[in-house]
């Protein structure tokens, strides 16, 4: 592992809420994180019942998911905050923090959140629903691509790891 990508602390940021205030990351810091660039028009949005299934079994035992709306990939979050918050409520029941929209991809106008989940991990979603496990202390510990399911046993078997590791 390079020494750029042992120095990112993902939990060294801020983000805003889906609500538009400020949220240090730093308020994770201790918790095994699940971070996920979400989309409510996807072909993978169901995956928000098993992001909020895993949130659920795990959140008492430090652990988050944190969802980060996203329109990059196939404009498939068009909706504003306030939609996006009501889709996320009304379909799925979501109660894992949710955060503004954002460009994952690299370019003018990147999240720094991405930016630095990609000096991290080596790489970037290729759609929506890409999967950064995140250790106790703000390392990236591993990406998972859209396609791996939230309930994917490999995901839980290393969320399980990060956990009883306090990684």
């Amino acid at each position: 592992m390079s020494t750029a990508e042992q120095a990112v602390d993902i939990y060294g940021l801020t983000a805003k809420t889906l609500e538009g205030q400020a949220a240090p990351l730093a308020q994770y810091r201790g918790q095994v994180t699940l971070l996920v660039n979400v989309a409510s028009a996807c072909g993978y949005t169901p995956q928000y019942a098993g992001l909020e299934r895993v949130y659920t079994k795990y959140k008492n035992q430090r652990f988050a998911v944190l969802g980060f709306p996203s329109n990059d990939f196939g404009r498939q979050e068009p909706g504003s905050p306030e939609q996006i918050r009501e889709f996320c409520d009304s379909k799925y029941r979501v109660d894992f923090p949710m955060f503004e929209k954002v460009q994952t991809k690299t370019g003018p106008g990147q999240s720094e959140v991405y930016a630095a989940l990609e000096r991290g991990a080596g790489t970037l979603p290729s759609w929506n629903f890409g999967k950064y496990l995140i250790s106790r202390t703000g390392k990236v510990l591993k990406f998972y691509p859209s396609k791996v399911d939230p309930e994917d046993a490999e995901l839980i078997r290393d969320i399980e790891a990060a956990i009883a590791a306090g990684a």
